[in-house]
């Protein structure tokens, strides 16, 4: 599988090398930070986790270009995965595990028809120093850190090449209503297969670059227009899952076969200052796990 990334990048790389020397500017910036502490009073299993965005290209006409690498996206990430209890975990739950991430993708169009390809390179192990980073903040908030079992029993060093792409296919519904059909496909530190749609509702987000945070699935705005206003969205999707280094089956954990994602959220853009918050429900990842999880998204972007 990590051949088969190696070589994806590899012909990634091949096609952009004609455009990467093109004249580009920066078109945007995007974030998204994820902790189920946003939504309810527990910090277990998908802990919390950061998305970044970084958007340049020649120029953006409120729509996808039809050549892939036209517009690229370089993109960062770190998650946090963790047991229920940090102190004295269950024999039968998951591990701590850290993750590091840096990534180029592109996005474009092909007819009504919208593509994304990106390939991460994922840290994952103590090296991360995530576990470290989280400790001093449960530190200075008086919580309770990882324990030493915990941070003997967690995930342990790696790298993964990590392949990612996504094809949709919007569909306007009436008014400034868009429903987006997609397919996802994620190979690499995660192998998965995924279904699902989008809903949004409202002008903000309309002509603008919209990217998928890995963990919740909710789409953050990377190139932004300003168009105040309101937009909901409302979205979901259903995975089949092959493998996990997140899970490993040394531990005896056994994935469940699907998982699924429910989300909702609100975008407001003022004349200076723009809000997004979601709420994610999270299915069972693994078959000891008791039950799924909420967490909360949050993006801020304010100018005084």
């Amino acid at each position: 599988m990590i051949r088969t990334c190696i070589v994806a990048a590899m012909a990634m790389l091949a096609m952009a090398a004609p455009v990467l020397g093109e004249g580009r500017q920066v078109l945007g910036h995007g974030r998204l930070v994820t902790n189920d502490l946003l939504v309810g009073n527990k910090d277990r299993w998908q802990s919390g986790s950061v998305a970044g965005s970084h958007v340049v290209g020649s120029g953006w006409a409120g729509y996808l270009p039809d050549r892939p690498f036209d517009i690229l996206e370089y993109r960062i990430g770190a998650q946090v995965a963790a047991p229920e209890n940090l102190r004295t975990p269950k024999a039968t739950d998951r591990p701590f595990a850290g993750l590091f991430s840096v990534g180029l993708h592109t996005h474009f169009a092909k007819g009504a028809t919208e593509f994304a390809l990106g390939l991460d390179l994922v840290a994952v192990g103590p090296q991360t120093g995530l576990m470290d980073l989280q400790t001093g903040i449960h530190d200075a908030l008086g919580v309770a850190a990882a324990s030493k079992r915990v941070a003997q029993d967690q995930v342990k060093n790696d790298f993964f090449p990590t392949l990612v792409s996504e094809v949709a296919h919007p569909v306007a519904v009436g008014g400034n209503s868009v429903l987006r059909p997609y397919a996802e496909a994620r190979v690499g530190v995660e192998n998965i297969l995924r279904v699902g749609a989008d809903l949004s509702i409202g002008a903000v987000g309309q002509g603008e670059l919209l990217v998928r945070d890995p963990v919740t699935g909710q789409r953050y705005r990377a190139i932004s227009q300003q168009v105040p206003g309101f937009s909901y969205v409302l979205g979901g999707d259903v995975a089949k899952v092959d493998s996990s280094a997140l899970l490993p089956e040394k531990n005896g954990l056994q994935l469940t076969e699907t998982r699924s994602r429910y989300r909702a959220g609100v975008h407001w853009q003022g004349e200076r200052r723009s809000v997004f918050y979601g709420v994610t429900y999270l299915s069972e990842e693994f078959k000891a796990q008791p039950e799924g999880q909420y967490v909360g998204s949050v993006r801020l972007k304010l100018k005084f």
